[in-house]
């Protein structure tokens, strides 16, 4: 990707971003999976070791959700290794392209650019 500027380059840039997000959202509800884990087993009290069980529980359906939306979209293949390497493979040559993109101007000299006032 040469110009970022260029609309032609924004194709399917949503698609693109809700995949992003979407793992992002299902490795934070992994996260809080294993921590309300962690917390049950460190809690000493009944009352506390309950709601912790609860909120895990709501938190596997939100995993069973979200994996199954993602799965539908095509963005998560937890059966198939092959295909999830591949689009795995594919959202790193993206991000890494993103990364490389010159956004940041050697000449940032902007005088002209905008309206002055007469002095």
């Amino acid at each position: 990707m040469n110009d970022y500027l260029d609309p032609q380059n924004a194709i399917d840039m949503p698609d693109k971003a809700d995949s992003a997000f979407a793992m992002d959202f299902l490795i934070s509800v992994k996260t809080g999976i294993r921590t309300y884990g962690a917390a049950i087993t460190e809690t000493t009290d009944p009352e506390l070791r309950t709601v912790f069980q609860r909120q895990m529980d709501k938190a596997l359906d939100l995993h069973g959700e979200l994996s199954d939306f993602m799965i539908e979209k095509g963005w998560l293949h937890p059966h198939d290794l092959g295909n999830q390497y591949e689009v795995d493979i594919k959202s790193l040559e993206e991000a890494v392209s993103i990364a490389n993109l010159n956004i940041y101007p050697k000449d940032t000299d902007r005088l002209g650019t905008f309206a002055t006032p007469n002095n």
